[in-house]
């Protein structure tokens, strides 16, 4: 059975920081891509991150310079550091994980960024 627990979402203020964790069972973890996304009300779903089986990362234009998406292969665990948080930030999070014809979602996790 394919799980994720998902944590560190919460709310912070402009500026802030938040680093958010995803951890997997039920897969070989380091088989596969994984990558945040995040999705507003009202809006689609979009990535924010993803990071190779590698390591190599990948950024979404708005986010690159603040967040930092890394894995841990020995913890099957994928993290997103967030920093200089902004209100546009806020979100639902979300972990996914990839393999070439197989995907799998996590619950969310709540990120809020507020005065």
């Amino acid at each position: 059975q394919v799980q994720f627990v998902e944590s560190g979402g919460g709310l912070v203020q402009p500026g802030g920081s938040l680093r958010l964790s995803c951890a997997a069972s039920g897969i070989m973890f380091s088989s596969y891509v994984m990558a945040w996304y995040r999705q507003s009300p009202g809006k689609q779903r979009e990535l924010v991150a993803s990071i190779s089986t590698g390591g190599l990362p990948n950024y979404a234009d708005s986010v690159k310079g603040r967040f930092t998406i890394s894995r841990d292969n020995a913890k099957n665990t994928v993290y997103l550091q967030m920093n200089n948080l902004k209100t546009e930030d806020t979100a639902v999070y979300y972990c996914k994980a990839r393999f070439p014809w197989l995907e799998y979602w996590g619950q969310g996790t709540q990120v809020t960024v507020s005065s």
